[in-house]
């Protein structure tokens, strides 16, 4: 983390402009210092190479946006991926005559080459029927047949469940992508997606608890109803 703070500022002092000049200037640019971890995936919807930068305008889920990435080879109707970046207000690029009210100077910025970072994390996952699997509930947590019921009023809330790992893909996307069930719900939901850092094998009986999320579309036409992500592992 220390190294990608200390790339980014060295950037703000070194970043090229037309003749010479610096990439932005104290005068006209705010920064906000925070360096964030959120993943995101968008779409370019326009591209803009300057100096050692490329500019993409992005759209993720509707919401459209600028990042600043390494000069890389990307094109319109692409899609990127990134979790590392920090966000500056009213930077000033002289290079390209424009002040962007906002943008992200991404750090970790990757190109989704036909999607196939997101199908290897999601391969089979349609064909996974449910398993003859009974795992009790815990008393303080929910059945992956109760968060289906109730997702609308989960949404955005901490979660805990426990299930049987049927699915696990590690090192994706900066994640781990694992897939449980406890033996409830119906056909219109009985396996739960559960992305975290921590890591599992297929059998474990796993605890998870994470953030509820609705209607997570992945890209290559992975569409989830509900994703309990950034999650916390405990094994029994």
């Amino acid at each position: 983390m220390k190294r990608i703070i200390l790339l980014f500022l060295l950037s703000l002092i070194l970043l090229p402009g037309c003749g010479g000049k610096k990439e932005n200037s104290d005068e006209t640019t705010k920064t906000q210092t925070t360096l964030s971890g959120k993943s995101h995936y968008g779409y370019v919807i326009e591209k803009i190479d300057a100096g050692n930068y490329t500019y993409l305008n992005i759209n993720e889920n509707g919401n459209e946006y600028w990042i600043a990435v390494p000069q890389m080879q990307i094109e319109k109707g692409e899609q990127v991926f990134f979790s590392k970046y920090m966000k500056m207000i009213d930077f000033k690029s002289e290079s390209l005559n424009k002040t962007f009210e906002s943008i992200l100077f991404v750090d970790d910025a990757m190109k989704l080459t036909e999607n196939k970072n997101i199908e290897n994390a999601h391969s089979n996952v349609r064909s996974l029927d449910k398993q003859d699997i009974n795992v009790d509930p815990l008393p303080d947590g929910k059945s992956i047949g109760e968060i289906y019921s109730e997702k609308e009023s989960l949404k955005n809330s901490t979660v805990k469940v426990k299930g049987k790992v049927v699915k696990y893909n590690a090192g994706i996307m900066n994640r781990n992508w694992i897939h449980i069930q406890d033996g409830t719900g119906d056909e219109n939901g009985y396996d739960l997606l559960v992305t975290s850092n921590d890591a599992a094998s297929v059998g474990d009986v796993i605890i998870a608890e994470g953030i509820i999320s609705l209607d997570k579309d992945f890209g290559a036409g992975y569409f989830y109803t509900v994703v309990l992500e950034n999650s916390k592992i405990s094994k029994e």
